[in-house]
């Protein structure tokens, strides 16, 4: 793999050598973009596969792609003529391009989606929410393996079985299979450490390896079984554990028959629970797509060992003007970059370079993928199952939007901004009597919650009087204002934008009908609700004008009268305080919005306080660890009796030297 650049570090094709010989010019050249930029990068690339990234005159990578001959393609956008508005935009905006020659196409088609997951450029097909998926983990280090739930890399020595779509299916599927096969999930420390039972194998939901309440071989016998149930030997197992519990019911042994039962009930509990179950696919990957309202809806399924184990909807980040097959075709390239492709993949749509994806994921795999579209049969029901799904996914969201969409802009109505506010920022305070003390900030917008930029700042402040809410807030609003202008510099709003935050808005970013592409949220606040009254809101407001910010719009809201919903008032500086018409949707749409941050904060001060309270003070003193510190827990039973103990008595406890018990008796007796 080659990197061609010059020797400016400008993405400028062609013989390092060549560069070294280059004089610059000392008079700064005009600024060029578009058409002039390309033509003169073209002129030195060569006829090879690789991947081109476009830049803007800011840096920013507008779009990656890749080529079977990059000199082919990257002369294609010299043309203007036949182009798309998509694509003469990303033309015109071009100021620089850098490119990276690879040894196959295949291994191109790669790295460009590797590239695009990791720098989201503007003009690509873009895939969010991209987490990983969970498996099923039957672990092969200990001599009593465990079953147990396992996400990213996989390090650990074992079988792993999925992906699963949620961990709600995992954490089911572990519990029923605890239920029918009886392996523990217990850690390994855990279990090396058990002198009696634990509750689980009271309630038969495990053998009890660790204190050998079953014979190694049996528990061996259990994971064989658990193993082939989850490879798709499921009817086997189910008619070997019936001819068991028949056996035993014979022979008059009916406890173990109600045993077997049991199993088999969760076994078919595991099952009920997978929907449909293909009879003749063993393991697929089944995609469809539906387009409607300018969005995109991916439905995936997960087919494995011949059981259903879940699906997902993905809503990709595409220009409107793409087709389906266009978009699906790169969903799939970034959404199997960090996974393991299974031996089929099922589509709904034809793409292009179906064979050449094939390939690529077949070689990362090891082994043959076939990516096929399905005509007839089994596979072609799975196919359009999951384009129901996708069809019902994006019509929910969609109305979703809609509603969403009116809510927004009551709240511009009612809170006099310019515009429907693309991010609504709601901070909260949660403590008792000024202990661990919490602020809490949630972010909605056009999408709803977005709970992946909440975020909760522990107070920190020295001098700060207990209980003091202004004085908190201040601390709040000032770390997270100050890392905003750090991290994100905010250009001066323009005359007539359509922002009430002066977050730019971008003329290709809105749909036919004139409503916001919601795609990217702001990092800036369009709205920010203070949970609080006049005194609040007044610290707040002093807060930003202290930090230079002017024109961030501020609400705060007060309770009502014995704390009423419903009879909340709103303060705004510059107007009298109001309130909303009852059973007005905008103001339940704000009672959500606060509720929800006071939820955060409150959760987080409730998290921060149970770590206090598991905290042992004897954690407190220099140079007592672990060992002395159970030496110490072990003669006085807790740690309160250590800290009332006389110097004498720490003196006689077995490890515990007249330094190390002066030490102790100090720290407790100032």
């Amino acid at each position: 793999m080659t990197t061609i650049q010059d020797d400016n570090d400008n993405p400028v094709p062609g013989d390092a050598s060549a560069a070294e010989d280059t004089v610059p010019d000392s008079t700064p050249a005009p600024a060029r973009k578009g058409v002039e930029v390309i033509a003169d990068l073209v002129k030195q690339l060569p006829n090879s596969p690789g991947v081109y990234r476009m830049f803007d005159d800011k840096g920013d990578v507008l779009y990656v792609g890749k080529a079977r001959s990059l000199k082919k393609r990257v002369t294609s956008y010299t043309r203007l003529q036949g182009q798309s508005n998509r694509i003469l935009r990303m033309i015109m905006a071009t100021a620089a391009m850098e490119f990276v020659v690879t040894q196959t196409e295949p291994e191109a088609l790669l790295l460009e989606a590797n590239l695009i997951k990791r720098l989201r450029p503007r003009f690509n097909v873009l895939l969010r929410d991209d987490k990983s998926f969970p498996y099923i983990l039957i672990t092969g280090d200990h001599r009593a393996p465990a079953i147990v739930k396992h996400r990213g890399a996989r390090k650990r020595k074992g079988e792993y079985f999925g992906p699963f779509a949620s961990a709600g299916a995992v954490d089911r599927t572990i519990n029923a299979l605890q239920k029918a096969f009886l392996i523990r999930n217990c850690s390994d420390s855990y279990f090396e450490n058990r002198s009696r039972p634990c509750l689980l194998h009271q309630i038969k939901r495990c053998a009890g390896p660790c204190t050998g309440e079953i014979e190694p071989e049996d528990y061996a016998g259990l994971v064989s079984e658990a193993k082939a149930f989850l490879s798709g030997r499921s009817q086997l197992i189910k008619k070997e554990l019936a001819a068991q519990m028949e056996k035993a019911a014979e022979t008059l042994d009916f406890e173990r028959a109600a045993i077997y039962r049991d199993r088999l009930s969760a076994l078919s509990h595991v099952q009920a629970h997978q929907g449909i179950n293909p009879q003749n696919v063993e393991e697929a990957d089944v995609f469809a797509i539906h387009q409607e309202g300018g969005q995109s809806c991916v439905q995936v399924f997960f087919f494995r060992t011949g059981q259903n184990w879940g699906n997902r909807a993905y809503f990709p980040k595409a220009d409107k003007s793409l087709d389906e097959a266009t978009i699906l075709e790169s969903f799939l390239a970034q959404f199997y970059d960090d996974k393991p492709a299974p031996r089929q993949i099922l589509l709904s749509h034809a793409i292009a370079e179906r064979d050449l994806l094939a390939e690529a994921l077949g070689e990362r795999a090891g082994r043959k993928v076939s990516i096929a579209v399905p005509q007839r049969g089994e596979k072609k029901d799975l196919v359009e199952h999951a384009d129901r799904n996708a069809r019902e996914a994006l019509g929910r969201r969609l109305a979703e939007s809609s509603s969403q969409a009116r809510l927004l802009k009551g709240v511009a109505d009612a809170f006099d901004l310019a515009a429907p506010p693309r991010r609504i920022e709601v901070y909260d305070n949660s403590h008792i009597m000024g202990s661990n003390a919490v602020g809490g900030m949630i972010v909605a917008g056009p999408e709803g919650f977005a709970k992946a930029q909440y975020r909760k700042f522990n107070i920190k402040s020295q001098d700060l009087t207990p209980g003091d809410d202004y004085a908190m807030m201040r601390e709040v609003l000032s770390r997270r204002f100050s890392r905003l202008l750090k991290d994100h510099v905010r250009d001066e709003p323009k005359a007539g934008a359509n922002s009430s935050a002066g977050v730019d808005v971008d003329p290709d970013a809105s749909d036919d009908d004139g409503r916001m592409n919601t795609a990217d949220m702001p990092a800036w606040p369009d709205l920010v609700l203070i949970d609080g009254g006049q005194g609040q809101l007044t610290a707040a407001r002093e807060t930003l004008q202290d930090l230079g910010v002017m024109d961030v719009p501020l609400v705060g809201i007060a309770k009502g009268p014995d704390r009423d919903a419903g009879r909340e008032k709103f303060f705004i500086t510059g107007r009298p305080s109001f309130m909303l018409p009852e059973r007005d949707p905008v103001l339940y749409f704000v009672q959500r919005l606060r509720d929800e941050a006071h939820r955060f904060a409150i959760g987080s001060h409730r998290a921060r306080r149970k770590k206090d309270i598991s905290k042992n003070p004897l954690d407190e003193i220099a140079g007592i660890g672990p060992t002395r510190k159970r030496a110490l827990l072990r003669h006085f039973g807790t740690a309160k009796a250590v800290s009332k103990a006389g110097l004498d008595d720490l003196i006689a406890v077995p490890g515990i030297s007249e330094a190390v018990a002066k030490l102790v008796y100090n720290h407790f007796h100032e």
